[in-house]
């Protein structure tokens, strides 16, 4: 990764320049193809609400967010890790939306906030993590490169962002003091 990016965890998310900036990203990924919950065209209002319920789970505690920027303070990636889990999963989270603008791409962006997230959920208490991610994608190589085990596949599981069926891989990593169990 670039020396001049650094990771930061955002407790708040209340300024709309920080919501647009989060959207740019959101968009430029739609606009590439990542099957990442929504459909092409993905409109800057429901980019900007999508992220104004992501404020508010940060706000009430139940997610971390967490930003990659460049030293202008510009945002390039952010992934989310899901603490609220139900009352018999306290020990787990789920890593979410884990997006690197195009133009930030292949250098160990990606990486680098995965390892972040690994970390805070980490420091959060938690000892298990899942996700899941397009199946065959360059993410799906990247998790398998940072010690994410595949728990298994699910075909048709969502749609491309042009309506295509695509599979998805759902992965698990341990981490923490449970890492070496």
């Amino acid at each position: 990764m670039q020396e001049n990016i650094q990771i930061h965890r955002l407790s708040a998310l209340e300024d709309a320049a920080s919501i647009a900036a989060l959207s740019d990203i959101l968009i430029d990924c739609v606009d590439g193809g990542a099957s990442v919950s929504f459909m092409h065209p993905l409109t800057r209002s429901r980019a900007d609400n999508f992220w104004r319920g992501v404020a508010a789970g940060v706000a009430a505690g139940e997610r971390l967010l967490l930003v990659a920027q460049d030293r202008q303070g510009g945002f390039l990636g952010t992934v989310q890790v899901v603490l609220s889990q139900p009352e018999n999963q306290p020990h787990r989270a789920d890593v979410a939306k884990l997006l690197v603008h195009r133009k930030a791409r292949r250098a160990g962006l990606g990486a680098a906030l995965v390892t972040a997230a690994e970390d805070f959920a980490a420091r959060a208490g938690k000892s298990l993590l899942v996700l899941d991610t397009v199946t065959g994608s360059p993410a799906e190589q990247l998790y398998k490169q940072l010690g994410w085990q595949v728990s298994g596949i699910i075909p048709d599981y969502a749609l491309w962002p042009d309506g295509r069926l695509c599979a998805t891989t759902i992965f698990y990593k341990r981490i923490g003091s449970s890492a070496a169990v």
